[in-house]
């Protein structure tokens, strides 16, 4: 191998070490960013305002009467609903409105059909 051959090679050897450098510096950034990110969505799941342990479902409107009374956090409380106190929950099926059939908060507050 002559003089040049290895020249050369060398040459390729360092191109390769900086393209391989490049390479993990861009990655170390992607790990960086996505730690960033994670920890960001954590920080806002650990600011989210407790879950309301009875909810009201209201109607389209907003003035028709309410359509369910659920137990905080039933999967099928719809975005019309609101968090409400156990005692208002409670007037609120003594009054008429129905209880969820999926999360039976009338069970919860101790009133059955």
């Amino acid at each position: 191998m002559n003089d040049r051959t290895a020249s050369a090679r060398l040459d390729l050897l360092h191109f390769l070490a900086r393209v391989q450098r490049a390479d993990l510096e861009r990655t170390e950034r992607w790990i960086r960013e996505e730690e960033q990110r994670q920890a960001e969505r954590q920080r806002g799941l650990d600011a989210r305002p407790p879950e309301p342990d009875w909810l009201i479902e209201r109607g389209l409107d907003g003035h028709t009467p309410a359509v369910y009374v659920h137990v905080g956090g039933c999967r099928m409380a719809g975005k019309r609903s609101a968090g409400v106190t156990r005692d208002q929950a409670r007037s609120a099926l003594v009054e008429g409105v129905p209880a969820c059939p999926h999360c039976r908060p009338d069970t919860e507050l101790g009133l059955l059909d």
